[in-house]
């Protein structure tokens, strides 16, 4: 014989309040008392009862899903951010959905298709490059950048990129270092731009000098960085130490260079950026500057879901420290 399915009246008759009350509990939590919202949870648990998370979205109009745009999925960089995504969007009852911006040949019109479509209560963009204004429709659903921002009203969580190049050429200063390189993120990423900028501007702070010959151009990934080290091994005259603006871009700068038979951190020292789980594992291991992933998409995940409750389309941003984390990769220049 098949068990009875349990319905709200029957969650409403166990913890003895009215099926208004039950649903109030169960969609929003924060209007009713904390002995009520046990009481309905309790009974729920008893009683067996499942929400149909379906019928509701559609009461509501809503997909109940956010939708995650990240330029590069292989990127180790944006795993701990999903995940602290994740984490704050699973317990509120959304699902989330994860696209690779650079699978499309034309991303903006993709953007503009998931909109339309309704696939998404909401959005949460990882490529500054994406969002165009002029392709959002008039009425689009909250979205939040996460890591970049744009020049338009959409609000976004990120670091200070600037003070994080700050911090890590100030530790290079302290340590001896006077002739300090860099390799950058794509020129025109605005993360990149920020973390050059800070760079150069620490520098001219310092009374050192910006040399353009020690500024090698990278795209965050290995490969940038495999490149900047045969750069720098052409130079007839080396900086002692080299900024990377991504932890990639690291990993790749100091195994070219070990692979041709320099000390890292004894003939040139090396600083990262973003703080990825395969840096502490290197040799040496990296001192970099950590970038809080996993509160980053906390953030941006709460952000988005607040927009979706108010109703209220939000152009706040947040920036998060960032912090040094010292390994074995930065010691005192050779005299």
């Amino acid at each position: 014989m098949q068990a009875k399915t349990a319905k709200i009246q029957d969650v409403a008759r166990i913890a003895g309040v009215s099926t208004a009350t039950v649903s109030r509990a169960l969609s929003n939590p924060d209007l009713v008392a904390e002995s009520t919202r046990k009481a309905v949870m309790d009974a729920v648990e008893e009683s067996g009862y499942r929400i149909n998370h379906a019928a509701r979205n559609l009461r509501r109009q809503r997909s109940g899903s956010i939708l995650a745009l990240v330029p590069n999925l292989a990127n180790p960089f944006f795993s701990q951010i999903l995940a602290g995504l994740s984490s704050v969007l699973s317990p509120a009852g959304y699902g989330l959905l994860i696209a690779d911006t650079q699978t499309d040949n034309n991303p903006q019109e993709r953007l503009r298709s998931y909109i339309l479509n309704g696939l998404a209560d909401g959005i949460v963009i990882f490529d500054g490059h994406l969002p165009e204004k002029q392709m959002l429709p008039p009425q689009h659903p909250p979205i939040v950048l996460a890591c970049e921002w744009v020049d338009f009203d959409l609000p976004s969580v990120r670091v200070d990129n600037a003070k994080g190049a700050q911090i890590a050429i100030q530790h290079l200063y302290d340590n001896g270092h006077r002739r300090i390189g860099h390799i950058t993120g794509p020129l025109g990423n605005v993360l990149a731009d920020s973390r050059l900028n800070g760079m150069k501007n620490t520098l001219e702070q310092l009374g050192l000098a910006v040399r353009k010959e020690w500024i090698f151009n990278g795209d965050y990934s290995m490969d940038s960085g495999t490149f900047a080290a045969k750069q720098w091994l052409a130079l007839d005259d080396r900086p002692t130490a080299v900024f990377c603006a991504s932890d990639e871009m690291a990993t790749g700068f100091m195994g070219a260079l070990q692979h041709a038979g320099i000390d890292v951190p004894n003939d040139v020292s090396v600083v990262g950026f973003d703080n990825i789980e395969v840096v502490e594992h290197l040799t040496p291991a990296l001192t970099t500057i950590r970038q809080p992933r996993r509160l980053i998409g906390q953030h941006a995940g709460q952000m988005v879901m607040n927009m979706i409750d108010d109703g209220v389309m939000s152009c706040a941003s947040e920036i998060i420290p960032v912090e040094l984390i010292e390994r074995k990769s930065v010691v005192a220049p050779k005299t």
